[in-house]
């Protein structure tokens, strides 16, 4: 399964399917299947799903270019869906000027979830405030909670000592891997994939690899595991289209962007599981 936004985000969530994770096809006729109503903006971008240990689909989305909240969502079906809620992740800081890209993971070790996001804070890293575009200079921020009700402070999850976005962690390489994107712009841009290891959900993440992905801008990277192998999927954002690397040992990598194809408009969104009698008894035979 795959959740993605079109256009700005406005008419909120996009769901496609493959069965071979690399042809996707729209379902519901490529119409959303969920309409934004959080923020002044009412937008639903970088709509990020997972499975949690309830059973439940949990949903997280950038609401707005510029508040400093997310929203959430929970579905027994990715049909139906909970009451939109926004948790201000960030309000607790008056000069955060976003929360941009938010993902989830269930820690099982604490039993727990946790919800990630980038935020700019203009004068708090310093060193790299003239590094992205205008005065944006992310990093990567967190939140826990047992129950989407009460909500830990957020703290810092990531400085790799450049600005960051759109980060995604999965369990791997020993605990944790993130895959996250480069945003420096100048003095020479960078606007490219790399990884990083903890033990931990939360960190501490060591120093950030070389890239992973090729001579292009890429974003909102979203990974599964497809007959052993790592497949990461991005947004190429300035070519309007999607792109993916694979390797089957997080160190050697290879595009395989020309053998993907996803449903026209694609951006910013997140690959997840289902079995084949779950799709069939929520979407019927496609």
């Amino acid at each position: 399964m795959f959740s993605y936004f079109k256009g700005n985000g406005e008419d909120g969530l996009h769901l496609a399917y493959s069965r071979d994770g690399y042809s996707f096809t729209a379902l519901n006729n490529d119409q959303s299947f969920l309409k934004p109503e959080l923020s002044k903006d009412k937008l639903m971008r970088d709509p990020c799903i997972i499975r949690g240990a309830d059973g439940l689909f949990h949903m997280v989305w950038t609401v707005s270019w510029h508040d400093r909240g997310i929203g959430y969502a929970s579905s027994p079906d990715l049909k139906n869906w909970s009451r939109q809620l926004y948790i201000p992740v960030m309000e607790h800081e008056p000069g955060a000027l976003n929360t941009w890209a938010p993902e989830i993971i269930y820690d099982k070790k604490h039993k727990q979830y946790v919800i990630y996001w980038a935020t700019s804070i203009p004068g708090r890293f310093p060193e790299t405030d003239s590094s992205g575009d205008g005065s944006f200079n992310h990093r990567m921020y967190y939140i826990t909670t047992k129950n989407f009700k009460t909500f830990s402070k957020a703290a810092l999850l990531l400085d790799p000592g450049f600005n960051v976005i759109d980060a995604t962690i999965q369990p791997g390489g020993n605990g944790y891997v993130m895959f996250l994107k480069d945003e420096t712009k100048r003095p020479r841009a960078e606007k490219n994939l790399k990884i990083a290891f903890s033990r931990n959900v939360a960190g501490k993440y060591g120093k950030a690899s070389s890239p992973i992905t090729g001579n292009y801008w890429a974003e909102g990277p979203t990974v599964i595991k497809i007959n052993g192998k790592w497949v990461v999927y991005f947004d190429k954002y300035m070519d309007h289209k999607y792109g993916a690397v694979t390797s089957a040992d997080l160190k050697n990598w290879e595009d395989i962007s020309g053998k993907i194809s996803f449903p026209e408009g694609t951006r910013h969104g997140t690959v997840f599981a289902i079995t084949q009698n779950e799709f069939e008894q929520i979407f019927g035979k496609q």
